[in-house]
């Protein structure tokens, strides 16, 4: 059951726009940002790498008799901004392989 070469070159080209497209969004997502908030006080910026780009703190949460809340607040805007970056790079990505499941084409993260 061998593929002609027609198809088989036809096959190689599609393969390597996949490619070309997903190099693409990748450069595109290190440009692209997602925030994430906590409590109203607390507010963390990635992209779409899932890089932390900044994290905002406002004065009144900083309450020097109970850091642990703060603590708590900015763990839980990392984790939500971790995921929403999360799902923007899948969401992008998976425009481009129509959402194949692709070996190696996972972990991107």
């Amino acid at each position: 059951m061998g593929m002609n070469p027609q198809n088989m070159q036809k096959m190689m080209k599609q393969v390597q726009k996949m490619q070309d497209d997903m190099m693409r969004v990748q450069e595109e997502l290190r440009d692209e940002m997602v925030q994430a908030e906590s409590g109203g006080v607390v507010k963390v910026t990635f992209n779409g790498h899932g890089e932390i780009q900044s994290i905002t703190i406002a004065p009144e949460a900083v309450d020097p008799n109970d850091v642990e809340m703060l603590q708590d607040l900015v763990l839980a805007a990392v984790r939500e901004g971790q995921n929403k970056a999360q799902e923007l790079a899948q969401e992008r990505l998976g425009r481009v392989t129509g959402n194949l499941n692709l070996p190696g084409m996972t972990g991107i993260f």
